[in-house]
């Protein structure tokens, strides 16, 4: 790795590394190296651990509510292969990894950006820390935690509270963005609602969309239209005015407000 490609990963990671040969080791692919020992696999090995416990860290935070088996299917969507690979593409990871000749033709398997991602978060963590490594995680991170949080549970939430506003309120909700942070690549929006003069807790997610619905379940539940059950999901308990015990938050007709 020249001077140039240092830079431009340094660039990327927003980190200057006090040892070069972290980052230069974090890029080699086993096909470069004359054994693996002397490739990014040790780094990968030690990198998944350390995503898997921000990751672990963030759920936890994030989401008071949920119970272990929740958080854990999250955290499974968070860490996946495919999407570690998301995001090393995103970062531009594959156009600086070190390939052997055969390795440079065609398409790179989606495998090689992942690993490379993991590689990275372990060379960071080893040159800075974990707090460190924490940094450069969370804005990458957050933004995907909030889709698989949301995911399975989103649909009518803006429904039932546009429904629920106008019945029992006298009012439409209204949405508010309070933050957005994040590279173009990994938005992370906050989103507040409004209903009348109340204004409920603010939703996360990777789009205005995932956030809003966020918001709006935040807001249900927060005007016990919405329980959390044991299992950490949300079911309705009253409707209109009306007791609906055991009701599906996904019982709402589909063509209202989305």
């Amino acid at each position: 790795m020249d001077q140039a490609q240092r830079e431009r990963l340094e660039s990327i990671v927003g980190h200057v590394f006090a040892d070069a040969s972290l980052p230069e080791l974090a890029l080699r692919h086993a096909s470069m190296s004359e054994s693996r020992v002397a490739s990014n696999e040790r780094l990968e090995f030690l990198g998944d651990a350390v995503l898997g416990l921000v990751a672990c860290e963030r759920i936890y935070q994030l989401y008071p509510h949920l119970l272990e088996g929740e958080m854990t299917k999250i955290k499974s969507t968070v860490v996946s292969r495919q999407t570690c690979a998301a995001i090393g593409d995103g970062l531009g990871l594959p156009d600086l990894l070190e390939l052997g000749k055969g390795m440079k033709s065609g398409a790179l398997p989606h495998s090689l950006s992942a690993a490379a991602l993991e590689a990275m978060v372990a060379a960071i963590y080893l040159d800075a820390g974990l707090e460190r490594a924490r940094r450069f995680l969370i804005p990458l991170l957050d933004p995907r935690i909030a889709e698989a949080a949301a995911s399975g549970h989103q649909e009518n939430y803006k429904s039932i509270l546009q429904h629920h506003a106008q019945s029992e309120l006298g009012g439409a909700p209204v949405y508010v963005v309070t933050c957005e942070s994040g590279p173009d690549h990994s938005k992370l929006f906050e989103i507040s609602v409004r209903v009348g003069e109340r204004r409920f807790a603010a939703g996360r997610g990777a789009s205005k969309k995932q956030a809003e619905q966020h918001a709006a379940m935040l807001a249900l539940a927060e005007m016990g239209v919405l329980a959390i059950d044991p299992a950490g999901k949300p079911r309705l308990i009253r409707r209109n005015g009306r007791a609906g015990e055991g009701e599906s938050a996904h019982a709402e007709e589909p063509g209202g407000a989305a």
